[in-house]
């Protein structure tokens, strides 16, 4: 069964995911080549959930906003598809799902996003998909004094750091405020405390970390051999504390049809193709990019919209992917605002303070989604 015309005229791009890549790429495809182009987007999950806020979640905050895809993809002039991929088929430009349907495309994106899978079994894993129930209680046993330390740890393939921190401040700010002694540590393969944010960002964290009195433990990987034990090397360090938090090992989406790197992720080149297959392209999580954010992820689709639009004939110019990273911290009071252009791994020039530096101020800095939903925000509070 074929989902689309094989007699249109415009260039039929499938772009795979829901998530921040793929919807900024749709958006982005809608304003750059929108007569040119007949865009699908074939997802899982019926709905977007703007995961850097379920953080908040455990400490009785507002909740992450959940938004429905349906209308964001007919605003993008895109058609839905309620489907997963099974596997690509390269040679005939054909995508197979699990339920059976073949959908042809002209262009494909892959923006399917990382498996989370949890690196400590005596820790709490961090997972951005129910971070409330996993943290709720832990957070409830601190403020009741049943807990007095916790341990917050990045494994030696660490995902996305910033949560982890956001995370530790949080509870010590949440500690603070009811008069509960609470021993914090962050132990982390990282050379400082977010040091790919560059030495200005990296050096406001510490300076904020040793004021809210957490002891952060760098250039360390830990193993859990028990509940409440960590060993923490080189060093072979011995740490009790009451309860451990986790950061998951992210793995790549293991498509199938396609050349994959290491632990299932997407191989690209520096155009976004995937090697060999100049009509495929992947961004986000999914790809072997090592810097795993929303932010990222919505400049890598912004390249390969553009280059998607060239395909179809639009007068558009090529966009090659130079990635800069910001990210706001949410620390229990003010958040802090980093930003860094990324050069081998580290930030090379580094921006930190407690004003936005991007508009809108918001936790995933894209282009044209994080406008879209601000306008859509705005107008959810004025009805």
């Amino acid at each position: 069964m074929s989902t689309q015309s094989q007699t249109s005229p415009k260039l039929r791009v499938l772009i795979v995911g829901g998530g921040v890549a793929a919807l900024e790429c749709a958006l982005a495809l809608h304003e750059l080549a929108p007569e040119l182009t007949a865009t699908s987007i074939l997802a899982g999950s019926s709905e977007f959930v703007y995961r850097p806020l379920t953080v908040r979640e455990p400490f009785a905050l507002p909740q992450a906003t959940r938004y429905p895809l349906a209308p964001i993809a007919a605003d993008a002039g895109a058609e839905l598809i309620a489907d997963e991929l099974a596997r690509v088929e390269p040679d005939r430009n054909v995508v197979h799902t699990t339920g059976g349907l073949e959908i042809e495309y002209d262009a494909l994106v892959l923006a399917l996003g990382a498996r989370i899978t949890p690196r400590y079994e005596h820790a709490i894993t961090i997972d951005d998909h129910g971070l409330d129930e996993a943290l709720h209680g832990l957070i409830q046993d601190i403020e009741g004094s049943y807990v007095g330390s916790v341990a917050f740890l990045a494994p030696g393939r660490m995902a996305w750091p910033l949560p982890l921190y956001e995370l530790a401040l949080m509870t010590a700010a949440r500690a603070y405020d009811m008069n509960v002694e609470l021993a914090t540590t962050i132990i982390t393969p990282e050379d400082s405390p977010l040091g790919i944010f560059g030495a200005a960002a990296s050096e406001r964290v510490a300076e904020l970390l040793l004021k809210t009195g957490i002891e952060t433990i760098n250039s360390a990987y830990a193993e859990v051999p028990r509940s409440g034990e960590i060993v923490v090397n080189p060093g072979d360090r011995h740490l009790k504390v009451d309860r451990i938090v986790a950061l998951p090992e992210l793995y790549g989406p293991s498509v199938r049809g396609v050349e994959l790197s290491e632990h299932g992720f997407l191989r690209v080149d520096s155009s976004l193709r995937m090697p060999g297959h100049e009509r495929i392209f992947a961004a986000g999580d999914a790809t072997e990019f090592a810097v795993k954010q929303g932010g990222i992820a919505s400049q890598q689709s912004d390249s390969i919209a553009r280059s998607i639009a060239v395909m179809a004939g639009a007068d558009v110019k090529p966009e090659s992917f130079k990635p800069v990273l910001r990210g706001m911290l949410l620390t229990g009071e003010k958040p802090l605002y980093m930003c860094a252009r990324i050069t081998g791994g580290q930030g090379f020039s580094s921006e930190v303070g407690e004003e936005p530096m991007w508009s809108p101020p918001s936790k995933i800095a894209a282009r044209y989604l994080a406008p879209y939903l601000d306008a859509r925000d705005q107008a959810s509070s004025a009805a």
